[in-house]
């Protein structure tokens, strides 16, 4: 995502390899969110994205901007739009397990139970229908409103406050600000998608916004114009509208989404023999072993692997497992465009910027090793004489500047739509290094909708079946001394892609055990002490950090950890290994999507040399 070229020459080689087995980050982040994209308006990639610049009122659940910059709501200088909101005499209201970066500089904090949050919003959802529906110029073009209607009379705050945490006069109150606001969204990311109701959550957050009158208007969940129409077909890019179940996987039969299997799925589908085992791997621009769910057992299947190989330049967790690594050049030696970004932002904007360092002698980029390894693979197979090789062949001629200028030109502010010239290619681009501000975000509906759609469908029947699962999964109260575990991101970190950075990584140790006072009282230790986690599928330790920033009975550990496993070769890294988050996280904890769910997972904590049994 974060690299243009593979993004553009990436699909050629997934053609060319021929397999149903391709795994990526998309089922560990934003998956549920695409599913319901996918079935209420027909297109994966409708992200609507909260119009923070000109909203009166902010309901953000799971999300830590200030942490992430904005995560499918890009934009610079996040802190201050989202001040901005108060400043205006707005309201930024964030509901999270932990009081976050974000939560200390919002108006309102509201502490919930991790898993819940689809139980807050049918609650929350409950409220806005007792005081009244209102669609808004979108009340033409969408369905099943009563379904929905239908669903929310069944859960009022009162039944849901035991589960979720969240007072019933606060879902109320909540609820009136949501609807009296003149402009409103709600918004909700990682803590509300890589749970076991992620969809749910996604789901229910737009529904919100359509019966507020907030969907698709200004300073409520817009939609994005970016200058390459990633939704369209226009230069090549064509993402397709999304798909679900044309195929499922060998072993816990979870289906498809997006061509992709879950990656949950990915250390059973290599280590269970039998027809269709997984025997060889390529792995690019990822690091799984550290960013999926029981990292362990995966570690385990890539050393089974009879073949790796692994497109990187560091020797990681994932790479050290491969018997032949292509580095690629890094990213100071390649020139950007935010392809799939932009379609996440939150102002229409386009920037390109060359790259700083130019390719000494056998340096090869992305887009070249995969155009290299496509037109090999592609010869071996069928010939020199294949469509897939010739265009392989052209496209690794053109390059990428080639690719990005025709979609540019085909894309909304192109040349294709200004014939005198005054339209949008690479070289005005070039022109501009500070980028171009195409201005404020559009009202696109239902333009936007594919014809296949017709209407926005606020009850899709898979999400609305999904819904007795909720109900069950909450009937009964955890098992005493369990706690649930969340994740948390650092701004240093960015994932694991920093720790191999000394100036980013010195300091004080950030990969700690957050826990509450009253929680760790109970278990006996105060902040320094190391603690051993244990899930169903493992243990690690870390010391504890008490504080009350986060809610009794949750704690926290950081991801992208874990640089102690043998064979690293990461200096700076390995010298704060820290552990892994992702090897106590549990395989099994699915969303409906097939999303891993990386909040809400059952732990138990002690002092670090107690003797007692894991789950």
């Amino acid at each position: 995502v974060h690299n243009f070229g593979t993004l553009a020459f990436g699909p050629p080689f997934l053609r060319t390899l021929g397999s149903k087995n391709r795994f990526s980050a998309t089922s560990c982040d934003q998956l549920p969110l695409m599913m319901a994209s996918y079935f209420m308006f027909g297109h994966q990639l409708m992200f609507p994205l909260p119009d923070v610049d000109r909203t009166d009122f902010m309901l953000m659940i799971g999300a830590n901007p200030l942490a992430s910059n904005g995560s499918i709501m890009a934009g610079p200088g996040i802190k201050k739009r989202l001040e901005g909101i108060g400043k205006r005499g707005g309201k930024l209201v964030v509901v999270d397990p932990r009081r976050s970066e974000t939560a200390n500089i919002a108006d309102e904090h509201v502490f919930i139970r991790p898993s819940t949050d689809a139980l807050f919003l049918l609650g929350l959802l409950h409220e806005v229908c007792a005081i009244g529906v209102d669609l808004g110029r979108l009340g033409a073009h969408v369905k099943n409103l009563d379904h929905v209607i239908e669903i929310a009379n069944k859960y009022p705050p009162a039944s849901t406050e035991s589960v979720t945490g969240v007072p019933t006069e606060t879902v109320k109150r909540l609820a009136r600000e949501l609807v009296d606001a003149p402009k409103a969204v709600v918004y909700g990311r990682m803590g509300a998608s890589t749970q076991e109701f992620g969809s749910l959550s996604m789901w229910l957050i737009t529904v919100l916004n359509a019966v507020t009158a907030n969907l698709d208007e200004p300073g409520g969940a817009m939609f994005s114009t970016p200058a390459i129409d990633v939704m369209g077909a226009a230069g090549g890019f064509g993402a397709g509208r999304g798909s679900y179940g044309r195929w499922r996987s060998r072993v816990r039969n979870l289906p498809e989404f997006g061509g992709e299997l879950p990656s949950a799925a990915m250390a059973e589908e290599i280590l269970t023999e039998g027809d269709g085992q997984i025997r060889a791997m390529v792995t690019l621009a990822g690091n799984p072993v550290l960013s999926t769910p029981n990292g362990k057992r995966l570690d385990e299947a890539y050393a089974s692997l009879d073949f790796a190989v692994s497109i990187d330049f560091f020797i990681n967790e994932t790479s050290r497992h491969a018997h032949i690594i292509l580095p690629p050049v890094s990213p100071v030696e390649r020139s950007h465009y935010d392809l799939v970004l932009y379609l996440t932002a939150i102002r229409n904007v386009a920037k390109y910027s060359p790259a700083p360092f130019k390719l000494e002698k056998g340096q090869y980029d992305d887009w070249q090793i995969l155009t290299e390894l496509t037109s090999r693979l592609e010869a071996r197979r069928h010939g020199k004489a294949s469509k897939e090789y010739v265009r392989a062949l052209a496209m690794q001629k053109a390059g990428p500047e080639r690719v990005l200028d025709i979609g540019l030109r085909l894309g909304p502010y192109g040349k294709r739509f200004n014939p005198l010239g005054t339209g949008l290619s690479l070289g005005k681009l070039r022109k501009h290094p500070e980028g171009l501000d195409f201005g404020p975000l559009q009202s696109t509906l239902p333009a936007r909708l594919p014809k296949q759609q017709g209407a926005i469908d606020l009850a899709p029947e898979l999400m609305v079946e999904d819904l007795e699962r909720l109900d069950k999964r909450f009937s009964s109260a955890a098992p005493d001394g369990t706690l649930s575990l969340i994740g948390r991101r650092h701004l240093r970190s960015n994932n694991s892609w920093m720790h191999n950075s000394q100036r980013l990584m010195k300091g004080k140790d950030r990969c700690t055990l957050m826990i509450h006072p009253e929680d760790a009282s109970r278990v006996g230790v105060e902040s320094g002490d190391v603690v051993a986690v244990r899930s169903r599928v493992g243990e690690v330790r870390a010391p504890a950090e008490v504080t009350d920033e986060i809610m009794r009975g949750v704690v926290s550990l950081p991801h992208g950890f874990g640089h102690g496993r043998e064979g690293v070769q990461l200096r700076v890294a390995s010298s704060r290994p820290g552990v892994s988050i992702n090897d106590i996280t549990d395989e099994l904890a699915l969303d409906m999507s097939g999303n891993a769910a990386f909040s809400g997972i059952p732990v138990t904590v002690v002092a670090a040399g107690q003797d007692v049994a894991a789950e």
